[in-house]
């Protein structure tokens, strides 16, 4: 959006009397600029992507998950969280339906992990921020480790570690995707509504972290910390991540300013998957439905698989940029 960015700069310049590239008038234009090309990805591409998640609400999903076994039930599970609109803390309610509705909990796990991981709305944003190389990239390791965290938690017969509740939970029939075009429109723009409410304040805050980050801290503490040469910034980054909660939405602009000051892309990658997909909150909720040792598990197959997949970007992230 280079329009935008050159609209802001003339704002910071001749509006507020500052020199886009200076220290100051730089943060100004990275979070103006960054703000309003946030929401303005976000107004049109959650109304798309809300659309498409209309066709898929969760009964429609149950069933056509209950269709498949084995792993190809773990890759529609991973395939179907990409489009269905559920953080990680609103995907446990689905978790529960589908478990005590007769589904394998590896499949569940499956759907679990890809939901909040791997979003339509996320992925065309992390293109914008990036390029459409990386945000591919994300996609296709997101779907693989949702795919093997879920067949991984199946193969070790786990069930007997979640909370019997769970499978004596009523199923509520639901919508069955047959909406009118009018339906559909009200619902993609009551989305739209929904999801700003719960975003809005993550996005500032992160562009704001950002924004800090990519014009008052140094660039040798941040290459020092995290930098793409040293062996313990995506362990760092996955660490620093977990106990956040914070939407994708907010953590793209620290990504972005931590690539722009050195930082690994798979390290930047390892914090935002971290957040997502292992934040506290949802931890919490998830450990009142299954047992610890479910919990742990799930916790370390995915904390690995967000570390090497860090590692992985960082070794070979050139190719991707």
């Amino acid at each position: 959006m280079q329009w935008l960015s050159d609209l802001v700069a003339w704002l910071v310049r001749d509006g507020f009397g500052l020199d886009p590239a200076g220290r100051l008038g730089g943060s100004v234009h990275f979070f103006i600029y960054d703000v309003i090309k946030i929401f303005i990805l976000l107004g049109v591409l959650i109304f798309t992507v809300s659309w498409v998640q209309s066709y898929f609400p969760p009964e429609r999903t149950r069933r056509i998950l209950g269709q498949r076994k084995g792993l190809g039930a773990n890759i529609m599970a991973a395939l179907l969280g990409t489009i269905t609109p559920f953080c990680s803390c609103s995907s446990i309610p689905l978790f529960i339906g589908f478990t005590s509705a007769g589904l394998p909990i590896g499949v569940t796990f499956s759907f679990l992990i890809s939901s909040p991981l791997v979003d339509l709305a996320s992925v065309i944003l992390l293109a914008s921020v990036f390029n459409w190389s990386i945000a591919l990239a994300y996609v296709f390791v997101g779907l693989v480790l949702a795919v093997l965290g879920g067949s991984l938690i199946s193969r070790m017969k786990m069930e007997g570690h979640v909370e019997a509740f769970v499978f004596n939970s009523p199923v509520l029939a639901s919508e069955d995707g047959h909406l009118t075009r009018r339906q559909r429109f009200e619902f993609a723009r009551d989305q739209v509504a929904e999801i700003f409410g719960k975003v809005w304040l993550y996005v500032l805050i992160g562009v704001g972290i950002g924004a800090a980050i990519h014009n008052w801290v140094p660039e040798a503490f941040i290459s020092a910390l995290l930098g793409q040469d040293k062996w313990w910034s995506v362990l760092v980054a996955t660490i620093v991540g977990i106990p956040m909660y914070a939407d994708i939405f907010g953590t793209l602009p620290i990504a972005e300013a931590l690539v722009g000051k050195g930082v690994g892309i798979g390290t930047a990658l390892a914090f935002m998957m971290a957040v997502t997909a292992l934040s506290l909150p949802s931890m919490i909720m998830l450990k009142r439905v299954v047992k610890l040792p479910l919990l742990v598990l799930f916790v370390s197959i995915v904390a690995a698989g967000i570390i090497m997949i860090g590692y992985f970007f960082n070794a070979f992230g050139a190719m991707f940029l």
